[in-house]
């Protein structure tokens, strides 16, 4: 008889337990990646990878001669992946193919740089390259992604809507933005400013 009530105290304290957990993940708000974005990136994001550009030129010489004390010295890193780095140049725009803008810097050879123009914009630079956004403050993986592809969106709106390439190809450019280089050859920066010589 005592194993028997010591049973339903058991199983109703576990009830209790597997009750209050349900409710507290019903009461969690659900993550909103649009909503986050719009918040984060012109408040933080953007001023962030503008205080800590450092010039192309500079930076493709740092991971050329080293490209671990390059990363430890200019960038960031998300866990175990490559570093991310915030970047800013003055070059010749190229004509724009499949969403990038090819830009020619002085100083910068052998070396494909392109900044990203959309209509899709890949990657998770913008999220990476500040560095205060790190992925234990999401739930999962799946909302640490989004908020990589809702940072890219929120820039289309706030950038790219507003820039016309092929009124820039042939023209001197300055572009700001964030980049996670896979190779010290081909630099593709996501922008958050880009202006043409009028």
């Amino acid at each position: 008889m005592a194993a028997l009530v010591l049973l339903v105290i058991v199983i109703g304290l576990t009830s209790t337990y597997q009750a209050s957990s349900t409710a507290d993940a019903q009461s969690k708000p659900r993550f909103n990646p649009s909503e986050y974005a719009s918040k984060t990136y012109t408040s933080k994001v953007a001023p962030a990878i503008k205080k800590d550009a450092v010039d192309v030129a500079t930076l493709h010489k740092a991971i050329a001669a080293n490209p671990e004390a390059a990363g430890r010295r200019y960038g960031h890193q998300a866990g175990t992946g490559p570093y991310s780095y915030s970047v800013s140049l003055t070059g010749t725009a190229g004509k724009a193919q499949s969403g990038l803008l090819p830009v020619t810097v002085e100083g910068v050879d052998k070396v494909r740089i392109s900044v990203q123009i959309g209509p899709v914009v890949s990657g998770t630079a913008l999220r990476d390259a500040p560095g205060f956004i790190k992925f234990g403050q999401f739930t999962n993986q799946v909302e640490y992604a989004d908020a990589a592809t809702a940072l890219n969106a929120e820039m289309k709106t706030k950038v790219l809507t507003s820039f016309d390439p092929a009124a820039a190809e042939g023209k001197k450019v300055t572009v700001v933005g964030a980049m996670t280089p896979l190779t010290g050859d081909v630099l593709t920066i996501t922008p958050v400013s880009i202006e043409a010589a009028s």
